[in-house]
């Protein structure tokens, strides 16, 4: 029986058979009427953002934040662009476009590009572009998941503050590379980068989730100087607890397999009531802490699709689609931050899923190339009015924004609420 249908026996009196139907039909449609008045309501807007200058073509963006003044900044991986793309940069140009975009993008609501600057080169120990993101005064900071990749701090200008450090050797990605292996108690080194950060201001603090590549904890690190402050593993299990060996396959065959342990970490974010919420791309879960570590909850968004193992395909990959439905997450506006916004690239939709209770309201988006459609989206952020940014990598190559809307027609946020199964 779910979440609705009981309170509906709540409300229908010990009555005749009969009755009792009628009631159950009028309390039903109560119910549902109910639920579609709160279900949030988005349309794409095709116009955003405006077509960007100098011939630059956006490509592949992982992610993208929204800053304190509802700026857009987003990351843009220019080192992807492809000979049909960049036939403007040749000396002279063999076509009419493109050139290559810089690596940080900076755009307002109306979708208008306020400044551009960064990519390979631009400053020593550039990444290879993962993650982005802005703290209270306006600072950017950039991070990569590549071998020798760190967190890098810069002024909006592009000015770099600070380097973060405890970067690994660097080693050119690919499958000649050698191999590491788990090491969660170390706190001195991050080998493979990191999957993604969240800066604490109020605390100084940045939080880190490691790894999409390598190892699989959160770990805390003080925002002025470098040093290791604290960290944990899936369900708060201290450092010195957490398996190096690898995790088994994601078993699609029957509920979520319930491990206690991280698997393939994606993105940290921090909500305005200081809770901590872990991306777990390996297992279609996001699992919610206190600061300190201890564990909150936990919630599955379409279990069903694979999240790990070997039929997990990635950009470019001929055989196999993309594995895990949590890459990133942004709640709706604060102080409430009443929904989680996920987004999932195996099936290509932005959840809203209730952040109470983690139950899945509906979604936004499939896959394809149209406006308001997705290919491999990787980022989705959030301003305070309530719309929604996304990211596209693969062949998406693009950014969208969603605004909320009542008009029919819109994107709906679905037809029911789904908690899936734990």
């Amino acid at each position: 029986m779910n979440i609705w249908s009981v309170n509906i026996w709540k409300k229908c009196p010990k009555v005749p058979a009969a009755k009792i139907i009628l009631c159950f039909v009028w309390a039903a449609a109560a119910a549902l009427a109910a639920g579609a008045q709160d279900k949030p309501m988005y349309k794409v807007d095709p116009f955003w953002p405006k077509p960007l200058p100098h011939k630059w073509i956006m490509q592949q963006v992982p992610t993208l934040t929204v800053d304190k003044d509802d700026h857009i900044w987003v990351f843009n991986r220019s080192r992807q662009i492809m000979p049909d793309e960049s036939g403007a940069s040749t000396t002279p140009p063999r076509t009419d476009c493109c050139i290559a975009g810089p690596a940080v993008l900076e755009f307002d609501t109306d979708g208008n590009l306020l400044r551009g600057w960064g990519g390979p080169g631009y400053v020593p120990g550039w990444p290879r572009e993962q993650t982005i993101n802005t703290d209270k005064k306006g600072n950017v900071w950039i991070s990569g998941m590549g071998r020798g990749d760190s967190i890098l701090k810069f002024t909006p200008e592009g000015k770099l503050l600070w380097d973060f450090g405890h970067r690994g050797p660097y080693v050119e990605q690919g499958p000649n590379a050698p191999s590491l292996k788990d090491n969660n108690q170390q706190t001195d080194t991050f080998y493979s980068g990191m999957a993604g950060f969240e800066i604490d201001d109020d605390a100084h603090e940045i939080y880190i989730a490691e790894g999409e590549m390598l190892n699989k904890r959160v770990v805390v690190y003080d925002e002025d100087t470098g040093a290791f402050k604290r960290g944990w593993g899936g369900h708060g299990i201290p450092l010195s607890e957490i398996s190096n060996d690898p995790v088994p396959p994601y078993d699609t065959s029957g509920p979520p397999p319930d491990m206690k342990g991280f698997a393939i970490l994606h993105c940290i974010h921090i909500s305005h009531d200081g809770l901590v919420y872990v991306c777990e791309r390996g297992s279609d879960r996001v699992q919610v802490f206190t600061k300190q570590g201890k564990f909150v909850q936990e919630f599955f968004v379409h279990p069903s699709t694979p999240a790990r193992g070997p039929e997990c395909g990635g950009p470019g990959s001929l055989k196999f689609g993309p594995c895990g439905t949590i890459l990133n997450l942004a709640f709706s506006p604060a102080p409430e931050q009443k929904y989680v916004f996920i987004a999932d690239a195996a099936n290509d939709k932005v959840w809203i899923v209730n952040r109470k209770d983690g139950v899945t309201v509906g979604s936004i988006g499939d896959n394809g190339r149209m406006a308001g459609q997705f290919h491999f989206i990787d980022g989705v952020a959030a301003d305070s009015h309530g719309n929604i940014y996304t990211g596209e990598v693969e062949t998406g190559k693009r950014i969208q924004k969603f605004v909320p809307s009542t008009e029919k027609g819109s994107a709906s946020a679905g037809q029911s609420r789904h908690k899936w199964p734990t």
